[in-house]
């Protein structure tokens, strides 16, 4: 916000903060990420320190809110004091999450529309900017702006989260007025763009170990996120889905100095697919990329995208294996072949389409199961191949005693023996 980059400061006396209740940005920023926030903290925890404290909702929301209670403090209650009279809830179409509140002013009887989301959808919903505490027309510098500083924190592997309000006017939406969400009776585009926020999504310490596990089993393993291009490239990159060296097209267009366009997609080990391209291909399009690029990462893709990836692998022939968690994820889980669900975060619709569900929702615990199916089918085999090897030479003498009247060279009684 306000044109620069802060660090956030964890600590609990915020000693080290940069910014501050007299910081009329931030204000305006930790305003947007209380209010238009599901997340709160379980019961009896306020002699827990903040960071320690567990919370109900998701975990970028419960970032959030550990945040700005550091910085603020006594979220819940600024909640109160600002009742939610509408919300719409986030969702992978929209990618943005919305509601209206009325506010604590006595003096103000307007109501506040506070909006987050994915920063580029948010920055199209926008036509002025704060910074310093004054609005500004939103223009061509500040977009450029704005994209280096979503590159920079979206190549670090950070979740980054874009910010916008718009006070509503009184003369159009009056005290009483109802707002609809479903058919939304109130603006969602000319809004204010407020900054951005980011925050590590750390993965479990175990993926990078998994990840090389199935490489080397043979298990070609394909990332499928709602998350920018940039930052699901970095992730992939620091679990080993993208292993070092290889390079997509996009780095080999850099590299080259031309553009992607003219780039032989042949060349390139690995390939980031955006959600948006991923729509307008044809299923020999979605071959192609399968076949052509060893390491594939599908980035700002919808759950209905991931059924359209699941048919293109089994078109090859391969045997699919796939992890979701969501309700709309249940189509990809039923058309897998093997489904996996997630046990703690995993809706019910998602657990009853799947074939497996994960009880510590790790997908290292995958590879192990991989492992051990192996390890049985391998002494399956084992067992089989030696059960044939002894009793072929025991049936033998018996058909060609039948078959060519050869004297019967070993007994009944013989056979038993031979086999304790």
């Amino acid at each position: 916000f306000d044109g620069k980059i802060v660090e956030a400061d964890t600590s609990d006396d915020q000693s080290n903060s940069s910014y501050g209740r007299n910081d009329a940005s931030w204000l305006a920023l930790s305003r947007c990420s209380m209010l238009c926030n599901r997340a709160e903290f379980k019961v009896d925890q306020e002699d827990v320190p903040v960071l320690k404290r567990e919370c109900n909702g998701d975990a970028s929301e419960s970032a959030l809110l550990k945040c700005v209670e550091l910085s603020i403090g006594h979220v819940i209650e600024f909640r109160k004091r600002n009742n939610k009279i509408c919300e719409i809830p986030f969702n992978s179409s929209n990618k943005y999450q919305v509601s209206i509140h009325e506010t604590e002013d006595p003096n103000d009887p307007r109501c506040i529309l506070v909006m987050k989301g994915a920063p580029e959808r948010i920055l199209d919903r926008c036509s002025i900017y704060l910074k310093d505490g004054k609005e500004h027309p939103l223009d061509d510098p500040f977009r450029v702006a704005f994209n280096t500083a979503y590159m920079e924190l979206g190549g670090l592997g950070e979740r980054v989260l874009g910010f916008c309000d718009y006070i509503l006017p009184i003369d159009q939406y009056p005290p009483g007025y109802q707002y609809d969400a479903d058919d939304a009776n109130f603006p969602l585009t000319g809004l204010r763009f407020i900054g951005l926020m980011s925050m590590i999504d750390p993965p479990r310490a175990a993926v990078p170990d998994a990840v090389g596990k199935c490489r080397s089993a043979g298990i070609k393993v394909i990332m499928v996120t709602g998350d920018h291009p940039i930052t699901a490239k970095a992730i992939a990159k620091g679990v080993g889905i993208i292993s070092e060296g290889s390079r997509t097209v996009e780095d080999i267009a850099m590299e080259r100095g031309i553009p992607p366009e003219e780039v032989d997609a042949t060349e390139a080990k690995a390939a980031v697919v955006h959600g948006g391209d991923l729509r307008d291909m044809t299923p020999f399009q979605i071959d192609e990329i399968l076949m052509n690029h060893s390491e594939i990462v599908f980035a700002r893709t919808s759950p209905q995208q991931k059924l359209i990836i699941v048919e293109g692998c089994q078109r090859q022939g391969q045997i699919v294996a796939v992890t979701g968690d969501g309700v709309n994820d249940s189509p990809a889980l039923k058309k897998a072949d093997i489904g996996v669900a997630m046990g703690i975060a995993g809706s019910d619709v998602s657990k009853q389409a799947a074939d497996m569900i994960l009880l510590d929702d790790n997908f290292a615990s995958i590879v192990t199961g991989v492992e051990e199916g192996r390890l049985i089918f391998d002494n399956l085999k084992k067992s089989i191949a030696y059960t044939l090897t002894s009793n072929i030479p025991e049936i033998s003498p018996f058909l060609f005693f039948i078959v060519l009247d050869i004297p019967l060279p070993l007994g009944t009684i013989t056979i038993l023996c031979i086999d304790l």
